[in-house]
């Protein structure tokens, strides 16, 4: 399968964040992006509040910008293989790029292993950025800043994977993260040492801990979009022995349970929180 095909297959895992959206002051704005590695783009003003922001794991690469005018940052975040707390800072205005998931810029100085469970500052991490993150911290217009990062990683290449490890994110993406990896011996001819050594090396995590992410992305996509969710039957569908493992799980990943996750997604009316540009 060719790269291309690749980010066509990524491209439609559906990565949430949602405790930044339920945790922003008023609407999460929300952009696509002409680069296909890039997810979309957001921003967002933190709220003045105590309770902490999480960060789940989605397999995604994210920089955020904090705007601040006195103290502008930027860090870039790898993946998450659990719920992780975020420390924002209240009534600043972030803006956010997220990748694609299982997509990892060549132009970052360090491996996809040192990504997972880390963040680093996003100008000791990426070359040359010095000029771009001045443009994105002062500036106060979200498409802007959209159009400013776009400009400046347009040239930019991505870390391209085996053929081997290509095939097995296919496969995990297009299951759900449901596929057993067993199956992936069968599938792509190699054993699971194999499999599993030349996935490591490419993605910086087992296919195992990359099925786990995108089937957590997978029910919180639809506790987001339902009215009315089976949980029992939302845990079969994702390949669980059964709904109590389902939610030990959900709640190590999400921080909360399917339940507790579904009340606040609709006191919080989560989907009217999103502003789409």
């Amino acid at each position: 399968m060719s790269h291309s095909s690749l980010v066509n297959s990524l491209a439609g895992i559906r990565s949430k964040q949602p405790w930044l959206v339920m945790n922003a002051a008023e609407k999460f704005s929300l952009s696509g992006s002409d680069n296909p590695i890039i997810s979309h783009f957001y921003s967002f003003e933190a709220k003045d509040a105590r309770e902490a922001t999480f960060a789940i794991p989605d397999g995604c690469v994210d920089i955020l910008f904090d705007c601040d005018s006195d103290r502008p940052t930027a860090e870039v975040f790898g993946t998450p293989m659990a719920a992780m707390n975020m420390e924002l800072n209240s009534q600043h205005r972030y803006f956010g790029v997220r990748f694609l998931s299982g997509i990892i810029p060549d132009c970052f100085n360090v491996s996809a292993e040192e990504l997972i469970d880390h963040h680093y500052s996003f100008l000791d991490v990426v070359p040359q950025s010095n000029q771009v993150f001045e443009a994105i911290v002062t500036s106060s217009n979200f498409t802007e800043q959209a159009a400013l990062f776009g400009d400046f990683f347009e040239s930019k290449e991505t870390r391209k994977p085996s053929d081997l490890t290509t095939q097995v994110l296919q496969s995990i993406c297009q299951s759900n993260g449901t596929i057993r990896i067993n199956d992936l011996e069968d599938l792509t001819g190699y054993s699971t040492r194999t499999v599993q050594r030349q996935f490591r090396a490419d993605m910086g995590m087992t296919p195992k801990a990359f099925s786990q992410i995108i089937r957590c992305q997978s029910a919180v996509y639809d506790i987001n979009h339902s009215e009315e969710v089976a949980f029992s039957d939302l845990a079969c569908d994702l390949g669980f022995s059964d709904q109590a493992h389902f939610q030990r799980e959900f709640k190590k990943l999400v921080h909360t349970t399917p339940l507790d996750y579904l009340h606040r997604v609709k006191h919080e009316t989560y989907l009217e929180r999103i502003r789409y540009l």
